[in-house]
């Protein structure tokens, strides 16, 4: 199959690693790259912290490992490459198996023969339907061009005010970008009632958005943008809120998502599925075998929910365009599918998920429960160590691990520990696999009983029925917002740690240290229902135990304890409530 010709559509993270990978397989092959911008094979997920200043330059994200451009010219040179920048991909012709092209430049028209084809056209960002989205000052930054221009209004200070449309992963990240180094007075709407929707359970969000807000950033959930109209008597813009609020901005970024850019693909007759995505097989070929697709134009089987799944990820498309150069060299390397693993870096968090979020499960069928576990991420008694906070979504009736999110300081020990999840969940892992998964533990990195199997072993208790869980939302629901006269708090931490809250709720949150309960039985109140708490949800289960013994079984366990009700900032917007 020597000398084949291989064109290959778009040039940013498929399409190179596809042709690279086939060059050192079958040098003879001949590859030639088009791509309709001048910048290629550039690090798009990188954008958010060049906007920021984190990454210093565009050529940063253009350059390899060894700070070489990835230019044309370095593709021809170190690769044998051809690349054809500014050129557009304007058809696709199965029949004659050749493309049409034309030149931005000189408008000149031509068709390019092919034996082999690669579509890598990416995705392209989703256009809210909102009266003003196209005003100057409306951007989305998904492409290097956006973002120098984002970057060249900040730096010359014409941005005091900001807006961002989308609570998402880009929302969330290009609001550390505005807010972190350039003091731009940022703020947040998402339609949810929650930041990253669909991606962290509501208690886990909860801290993101209260981390956010801590760091400046004005979050506003549960509100849809109705319009964006010109700023007559300051200049600049306003966004329009329902319920009704009027936001001030020099600059709105959109975040909402992206779509699979496909219509070239579909125009050829190839076959899309239920996400609006190419539909391809193992080998990623598409519904034309000579044709294959990777990348963020295709949909792929979501390997815990069965179902194909629109999964837009740099990563991916490294790994599928890997798998197709070996395809095209006659090799029948597979790509099973994805299990979602995700992470971002939220201004001082670390924020990172595999597989499903409980919602998920839920509107997938699965009969799941929640479990939450806050501990330190290295040894206790290490100088470095932070909390972790560290949710698993299991099924009940299997006691398979559906998916796990978690939350810190310190983002390497988050990802860390949601990579050893992720690696496991293609096996249908259980909840005992977890309690036993075998951790490298040296005090700087781990305690000797990890997160990972703490919350495998609180999973084991909640489905054995020894742990009977509430979780921060509910706690919030029934003290703070309903302030259920039947719910009591009952705090086994020491007299110090309470003291606040005794003073604060007063005959509704009792104080009874978890190492004294036995003796002090009779204190307990048998009348209401428990709510027990102390600073991670260990010392409320060993009184949850010690309560049982006694015949007092109306009790729940709050997990994550004070730490997660802290950091989601329960009692703050307990506070809110209560003025």
């Amino acid at each position: 199959m020597g000398g084949k010709r291989v064109v290959i559509i778009g040039g940013v993270a498929l399409g190179p690693k596809t042709a690279c990978r086939l060059k050192r397989l079958e040098p003879d092959a001949e590859v030639v790259i088009i791509d309709q911008d001048e910048y290629i094979s550039y690090g798009g997920c990188g954008i958010p912290y060049f906007i920021s200043g984190d990454v210093n330059s565009v050529q940063d994200l253009m350059s390899t490992s060894f700070h070489m451009l990835r230019t044309p010219q370095f593709f021809q040179d170190v690769k044998d490459v051809k690349v054809r920048v500014r050129t557009r991909a304007t058809a696709i012709d199965r029949e004659k198996r050749c493309v049409h092209l034309v030149d931005l430049a000189t408008g000149a028209e031509e068709e390019l023969p092919y034996d082999r084809l690669v579509i890598a056209t990416g995705s392209t960002p989703n256009r809210p339907p909102i009266p003003g989205i196209d005003l100057p000052g409306v951007t989305s930054v998904t492409n290097l061009h956006a973002a120098m221009a984002v970057k060249d209004m900040i730096s010359s200070g014409k941005v005091d005010r900001a807006v961002i449309i989308g609570g998402g992963a880009i929302g969330c990240e290009m609001a550390e970008a505005l807010g972190d180094l350039w003091g731009i007075e940022t703020h947040l709407v998402e339609v949810e009632e929650q930041v990253l929707p669909g991606i962290l359970a509501p208690s886990l969000a909860g801290i993101v958005r209260t981390h956010l807000e801590e760091k400046g950033v004005h979050v506003r959930l549960g509100r849809r943008v109705v319009q964006i109209r010109k700023d007559d008597e300051e200049g600049g813009l306003v966004v329009e809120l329902k319920p009704e609020e009027s936001l001030h901005a020099q600059l709105v970024i959109t975040s909402a998502g992206v779509r699979p850019n496909v219509e070239l693909a579909k125009s050829a007759g190839l076959a899309t599925g239920p996400t609006g995505a190419l539909i391809v097989n193992e080998m990623l070929q598409t519904s034309d075998p000579r044709i294959f697709a990777g990348g963020d134009c295709i949909e792929i089987p979501h390997l815990i929910t069965g179902k194909p799944v629109f999964f837009p990820q740099g990563s991916l498309a490294n790994r599928q365009g890997r798998i197709i150069g070996t395809n095209l060299a006659g090799g029948a390397a597979k790509f099973k599918g994805t299990v979602g693993s995700f992470s971002i870096k939220v201004f001082d968090l670390g924020v990172a998920s595999t597989g499903i979020s409980p919602q998920t499960a839920a509107k997938n069928g699965f009969d799941a429960e929640s479990v939450l576990v806050v501990q330190a991420d290295r040894a206790h008694f290490y100088p470095t160590q932070d909390l972790i906070y560290f949710q698993l979504t299991v099924e009940r009736k299997t006691r398979r691990i559906l998916g796990a999110q978690a939350l810190g300081a310190n983002g390497d020990a988050v990802a860390g520990r949601i990579n050893s999840i992720a690696s496991l969940l293609p096996f249908h892992p259980t909840v005992e696999d977890i309690s036993n998964l075998e951790i490298a533990y040296s005090p700087p990195f781990a305690s000797a009983l990890d997160v990972v199997n703490a919350a495998g072993n609180t999973a084991e208790n909640i489905l054995d029925g020894l742990n009977r869980p509430m979780d921060p939302a509910e706690f919030e629901k029934c003290l703070l917002i309903d302030q259920d006269e039947e719910c009591l708090c009952l705090d086994v931490r020491g007299p110090a740690n309470a003291a606040p809250f005794v003073e604060r709720f007063g005959a509704r949150w009792v104080n009874i240290p978890q190492e004294t309960l036995n003796k002090r039985m009779d204190e307990v109140p048998r009348n209401k229902r428990l709510l027990l708490v102390c600073n991670s949800g260990v010392r409320s289960y060993e009184a949850m135990r010690q309560l049982e013994r006694e015949g007092i079984t109306n009790t729940k366990n709050v997990q994550g304890g004070v730490a997660a009700l802290k950091k989601s900032g329960v009692f703050d917007r307990g506070n809110e409530s209560s003025d």
